[in-house]
């Protein structure tokens, strides 16, 4: 499963079968930084637009048979591991990286893209307020990676007012929709510290509030690529269902395909998040 092109391909797996057949606990852990019309030519030669009610009716069962998916996943509220629901593999791990689109995103959400690796990249609104940056952001989204709220300037949201966590939280969300045309589904505060307001916002969002289980790429002693690559494979922490913390950094994008296959070595099944059950499901 990856994305959202795993994920549409899942669904027209379903929908062909279907035709066949017939009938982390929150933590003061520093974190660093899309009408369709048809032209037809009269009898005279003039282009008249018509919509095509077939097309539109296919499309229209199409969603509503992606809506009926059930997920196969939910997040633990205390950990915020992945918890599988009914028979689904419980040896996954979720990729999360933070502090997107800063400086390799990019190049993280290609290499993740090569190696059928699905992740979520949390955003900052500060880095989403050029062009060049919007297109990068909506080029990730278009990969098929979910794009998830990490307010927009990083603060540590019980220093701020209720309006300017108000601020923070909804700038993300409006611009995100703005640029890929989806709001997020996930929300993650800015060193894993929510307030009660964060968490009532998010929740009149529809967004589920997300930490992780464990990350090391904030810290000095793992800003290498080597150093990264090994600690996120072979901590004591690594377990079923670990939401692992990543961050748009050099180190970690050059790390990120050693990370990658190692937890694969491991056993691991990398959890697409749009199978996670969502806050309203």
């Amino acid at each position: 499963m990856f994305g959202r092109m795993g994920y549409m391909s899942v669904f027209a797996l379903f929908l062909l079968t279907a035709c066949q057949n017939e009938p982390v606990l929150e933590n003061e852990q520093p974190d660093a930084m899309e009408q369709q019309s048809v032209s037809e030519e009269d009898d005279s030669g003039m282009a008249e637009k018509v919509v095509d009610s077939e097309e539109i009716s296919e499309e229209a069962e199409d969603e509503e048979s992606i809506a009926k998916i059930e997920p196969q996943y939910e997040l633990n509220p205390e950990t915020y591991s992945i918890v599988p629901i009914g028979d689904a593999n419980p040896k996954v791990v979720l990729l999360t990286i933070d502090d997107a689109p800063d400086k390799r995103a990019l190049d993280m959400a290609k290499t993740l893209k090569e190696l059928d690796a699905p992740a979520i990249f949390f955003v900052n609104g500060h880095f989403i307020t050029t062009e060049e940056k919007e297109t990068a952001l909506k080029e990730i989204y278009e990969m098929g990676f979910m794009i998830g709220n990490h307010t927009k300037t990083h603060a540590n949201l019980k220093s701020l007012s209720e309006e300017e966590q108000r601020e923070e939280i909804l700038f993300v969300n409006d611009k995100v929709e703005e640029i890929t045309g989806e709001r997020p589904h996930f929300f993650r505060a800015p060193f894993g510290v929510n307030t009660d307001f964060s968490r009532e916002l998010a929740k009149a969002e529809g967004m589920q509030l997300m930490n992780w289980s464990y990350g090391y790429d904030f810290e000095k002693e793992y800003m290498t690529k080597d150093k990264i690559a090994d600690i996120m494979v072979n901590t004591e922490l690594l377990r079923d269902g670990a939401n692992l913390l990543m961050h748009d950094r050099e180190w970690t994008a050059d790390a990120l395909d050693e990370i990658v296959t190692g937890l694969r070595e491991k056993g691991y099944e990398l959890v697409d998040p749009h199978f996670i059950k969502g806050f309203d499901e």
